[in-house]
């Protein structure tokens, strides 16, 4: 038989209920557990996105800085090349996650009709796979296509890699490696010699 009053549990356990969901103990901690995330990728982003604007600004400065030294020389030797696209290297500092290519090119467009435009001497250091030898044709700007010129063409390429995913060993995947992948900052500078009319190389 059913009588008024038989659960008292039920009223018991809505209280409780309603005590909990009136409870504002913890929610700051719950609400910083949500934040905190979002604030560290934020934070994340906005490092990376800074230090790959001023490596870029950084690539650009090793293609100009070489190409004014070596455009200042009457001639020049293979040594002394490397020396400078040294120098250009340690410019990059104190960015170390990757090693840069840097590509010298003595370019002469020819006294002809046709402008033939040919490579003289050609002096690289680091790993980009570009083979560029003497007599080879190439291309240089239309603007820059003019009788019987001399030019020394500098390119800088950078495989830039982000340092949230890069490994201080460089042996093993951090993880968000597919996430942050490699990428390549390329800049290209073309100028005429300063002091004579080619710049011949030694031993180049």
């Amino acid at each position: 038989m059913y009588r008024a009053g038989a659960h008292p549990g039920f009223s018991a356990i809505w209280a409780r209920v309603m005590r909990f969901c009136s409870d504002r103990r913890g929610v700051a901690a719950i609400e910083f557990a949500f934040v905190v995330p979002v604030l560290l990728i934020m934070y994340f982003v906005t490092m990376e996105a800074s230090q790959a604007i001023e490596t870029s600004k950084k690539v650009s400065r090793v293609s100009s800085m070489v190409a004014d030294l070596i455009t200042q020389q009457q001639t020049i030797v293979a040594a002394d090349i490397d020396a400078i696209m040294k120098i250009g290297t340690s410019t990059l500092l104190p960015y170390r996650r990757s090693a840069p290519t840097i590509i010298v090119t003595a370019i002469k467009i020819s006294d002809t009709a046709s402008l033939d435009v040919n490579v003289v001497w050609s002096r690289k250091v680091g790993d980009y796979p570009v083979d560029i030898t003497a007599g080879d044709p190439t291309t240089v700007p239309p603007a820059l296509r003019i009788r019987n010129t001399f030019l020394i063409r500098v390119q800088t390429i950078l495989g830039y890699k982000p340092v949230i995913a890069w490994d201080a060993d460089n042996s093993k995947s951090t993880g968000l490696t597919a996430a942050f992948s490699t990428i390549t900052m390329n800049e290209t500078y073309y100028l005429r010699p300063r002091r004579s009319t080619e710049i011949p190389c030694s031993g180049c």
